[in-house]
């Protein structure tokens, strides 16, 4: 089987659309079918992974004199992250598509929707669409949405009816290293300690709310043997002024780039900051209890629920300052609520989503 993904990264949109396809896509050629990515020249792109990850790729030149928008004004909220009329990114993406006998094409993008996908549905077998936020139609024959708090009433008015509909993070998508750490990882939460925490905002971080997370800790009751471990992507603006803070912070600090790692980081990890994405679905596979910080418009649902659910604290980029301190006081004074926030977080994810899509896709495959 032949598997196209259509999925953008930039700084604007960030690294998690690409990065969720690209474990799916690992997940499927490890099964024996042929993967194939196609995404735009953003600033800020993954085509250098997604090669690295040995995928073939077609990456979409924006003309240099773009065709007018629509007449109309755009009708999606994200419209602009395509950097081109849909139209043209449809005709780019069928002229790949035209090259390649695609079972399945497997769309992961906020600015399409229903109009594109019907002007791909006659160059590929079925089409299945990744989303998280239930505001526009679909024409797919798979919808994915992997979110905590999401229901499939969601996307009753927005799909076929005979679309499959894959809701909530049992389906999240997640490398099998998480699967595998997942009985060490809770484990060791049995006896909780708080001297070891991951601070990862996202791969780009573009308002460098890692910077003001540290500055918060820098000034916080946490004592001086507390280690920190930062995580930042190789896109991220802000990246070299990490560094430099993290050098004068009273704490064992390190900032790491672009780590393969992050399972075994966040089983190693006691606590972690991070943002309300898809890394949430990691987090409790391994029961890290987190402060969870929105920072986009569609990870308010996502923290809302983690919160109601009881294994994070959520958090709004204006209020990290505040929020940080507080938790960190209550945890600092009473330990024990770290273990009951892992109990709750790994009850919201197992880590074997990936296998439940691909046994979707691939009916007949052994997972």
């Amino acid at each position: 089987m032949k598997v196209a993904f259509r999925a953008d990264a930039s700084i604007q949109i960030g690294t998690g659309h690409v990065m969720r396809c690209l474990t799916l896509a690992e997940e499927l050629r490890r099964q024996g079918h042929q993967c194939l990515f196609i995404c735009r020249n953003h600033e800020g792109h993954l085509a250098g992974l997604i090669t690295e990850k040995g995928f073939d790729l077609h990456l979409l030149q924006s003309p240099a004199q773009l065709e007018t928008l629509a007449k109309d004004e755009p009708t999606l909220a994200h419209s602009g992250w395509l950097g081109v009329p849909w139209e043209t990114d449809a005709k780019q993406t069928l002229e790949v598509l035209a090259r390649n006998n695609i079972d399945w094409l497997i769309a992961d993008h906020y600015a399409l929707d229903s109009q594109w996908e019907c002007q791909l549905a006659e160059a590929v077998g079925q089409i299945m669409v990744i989303d998280d936020l239930a505001d526009r139609e679909h024409e797919c024959a798979v919808l994915l949405d992997q979110n905590l708090g999401r229901e499939s009433a969601d996307y009753e008015a927005l799909i076929p009816s005979t679309c499959t509909k894959l809701i909530g993070p049992q389906f999240a998508l997640l490398r099998p290293e998480f699967a595998e750490l997942r009985p060490t990882s809770l484990e060791r939460r049995r006896a909780p300690e708080f001297k070891r925490i991951l601070i990862s905002l996202g791969g780009v971080d573009r308002t460098n709310v890692t910077g003001e997370v540290l500055e918060v800790l820098s000034n916080s009751t946490l004592p001086t043997e507390t280690e920190l471990d930062i995580v930042m992507g190789r896109s991220a603006p802000h990246l070299e002024y990490v560094k430099k803070q993290a050098l004068e912070l009273p704490f064992q600090s390190t900032v790491s780039v672009s780590v393969n790692d992050i399972a075994a980081r966040m089983c190693a990890a006691d606590f972690s900051i991070g943002g309300a994405g898809s890394t949430s679905w990691e987090r409790c596979c391994l029961g890290l209890p987190s402060i969870v910080v929105v920072l986009a418009n569609n990870q308010r649902l996502i923290a809302a629920a983690l919160e109601k659910a009881g294994c994070a604290e959520k958090s709004s980029i204006s209020g990290v300052d505040g929020r940080v301190r507080s938790v960190i006081q209550k945890l600092n004074a009473q330990h024990s609520i770290l273990m009951h926030m892992s109990d709750n977080a790994e009850k919201v994810c197992d880590g074997k989503g990936c296998l439940r899509v691909v046994s979707t896709l691939c009916p007949g495959d052994n997972v």
